[in-house]
């Protein structure tokens, strides 16, 4: 097969440890999709094996969604054993999906127990459970346990996001005893920070950093240098609770008990990381009615996870159109309004988004509650009559200037100070609510504020024009 230079330049990549997959923009680079494309298409074994299986999890996991559909089974079959199965982790859970329900379970098998604990979780949750059990069976005993313990807790749970390798040890060994079973013991965590300490029960008692056991003579006792642990998290707290204490206090790992304080698992940073991008990709992706919606899903999964918020906007669009059907006949003696009230509307929907997004983000990260309600309300109402004041001010100039009647210019600044008082409220009061009536204010509140301000700025603007004009 006849190669160019620059065919032959990449192909050789494999010396190079430093090169990189991306261009300047940070998406994979068009010349290595080509190059990986038509290795596949010839079964180039060996230039993957040089290119590709060499990359870190997440660059292939890049690879994976970069490349055609059609590709991405042919190539984890082509690298077999030399694909690394954490990559699966780092893409969109429709590829996951149709990667994983394509390998043969005995495959599948081998590679999750090649794996940390939490990501072979992260990829038998989305098995089927027959395909899940028939995986499990194949794994050593201890290591099958303690995956269906962790897939036992509920989802999005710390129990789920869990790592189940850890090093722990009694207090009564001695730091030399210590340093000697982590030099000896083969079967550890590829890395650690901390060293647990537990009673026979497996009870949480306390914890030792790395550094402080290597500061610390041979002869010195455990129980002489733990610490109570930093905010040990219970299992079954959810996995965005957990992410928050991480936050809150900087921890870079935390031990996870069960119900009766018993050492389960560990926490750490870099799961932590992925918690909080998918809770806020999740919070954004809500507030605009597309669910659990991702770039890889086809045409009808897409339409169906879009189409009950569409319908409820349509819904709540004709009861706008309901409010303007009051006033059909103001609108036919003075055209005007028809060409203005569209402002007055959005207007307030923009001021309203503003103040709900800020709303929503406060109680997603718990920054908004009870004890300060009633401060960052006052605050927002005093946001929309400044704002109000002023644009009003504005649009009343435009108005009058646009259509020779300040009367009118009146009218609809008197409309546009009444409509962003009632957006900012709804903006903040509207999340509130439904987060007190356990609704998830994220999905639900961007429809109703929407529809506050639509009716609102047209029952006002058109209100007051049909009263002050006497049409």
């Amino acid at each position: 097969m006849t190669t160019t230079d620059e065919e032959d330049r990449i192909r050789r990549r494999p010396d190079d440890e430093d090169a990189d997959i991306y261009d300047e923009d940070g998406n994979v680079r068009s010349d290595f999709l080509a190059l990986v494309g038509a290795a596949i298409a010839d079964r180039d074994t060996l230039f993957l094996r040089q290119n590709v299986a060499r990359l870190h999890e997440s660059e292939i996991g890049d690879l994976l969604e970069s490349i055609q559909p059609d590709q991405r089974l042919a190539l984890v079959r082509l690298l077999g054993d030399d694909f690394d199965m954490t990559a699966l982790t780092e893409v969109d859970e429709a590829i996951r999906r149709e990667i994983v329900d394509q390998m043969p379970n005995a495959q599948i098998a081998a590679a999750i127990g090649e794996l940390d604990s939490d990501d072979a979780v992260y990829i038998l949750e989305d098995l089927d459970k027959e395909d899940r059990e028939e995986i499990l069976a194949q794994l050593p005993f201890t290591e099958r346990v303690r995956l269906r313990r962790a897939l036992d807790y509920p989802e999005s749970s710390a129990g789920r996001r869990m790592q189940t390798e850890f090093v722990a040890v009694p207090p009564f060994w001695t730091v030399g005893q210590t340093i000697d079973y982590m030099r000896d013991e083969e079967d550890l965590p590829y890395s650690f920070s901390q060293i647990f300490v537990i009673d026979p029960t497996f009870k949480l008692l306390g914890a030792v950093d790395l550094d402080q056991i290597l500061r610390t003579k041979r002869q010195t006792k455990i129980e002489q240098i733990m610490r109570e642990t930093n905010h040990p998290v219970p299992a079954e707290m959810d996995q965005e609770e957990a992410a928050q204490l991480f936050e809150q206090y900087d921890l870079l790992s935390a031990a996870v008990v069960d119900e009766n304080g018993r050492l389960v698992g560990v926490l750490t940073i870099d799961d932590v990381v992925d918690v909080i991008h998918e809770e806020a990709d999740e919070d954004i992706k809500r507030l605009g009615g597309v669910g659990d919606e991702e770039l890889s899903d086809n045409v009808l999964s897409t339409v169906r996870s879009r189409f009950l918020w569409l319908l409820i906007n349509l819904g709540t669009a004709m009861l706008s159109a309901s409010v303007i059907g009051l006033f059909d006949a103001s609108i036919e003696k003075m055209i005007a309004l028809a060409v203005l009230m569209p402002i007055v509307a959005s207007m307030g929907g923009n001021a309203g988004t503003q103040t709900m997004t800020v709303t929503v983000r406060a109680l997603a990260t718990r920054d908004l509650d009870i004890y300060n309600a009633g401060r960052i309300i006052r605050r927002e109402a005093g946001v929309g009559i400044l704002n109000g004041i002023v644009f009003a001010t504005i649009m009343g100039a435009i108005a009058g200037t646009w259509f020779h009647d300040y009367q009118l210019g009146g009218v609809i600044a008197a409309a546009m100070i009444i409509n962003l008082i009632a957006a900012a409220l709804a903006g903040i009061l509207l999340p509130l609510l439904l987060d007190k009536m356990g609704a998830d204010p994220a999905i639900a509140s961007s429809v109703f504020v929407t529809t506050v301000t639509d009716c609102t700025g047209f029952f006002a603007f058109l209100g007051i024009a049909t009263w002050w004009f006497g049409i």
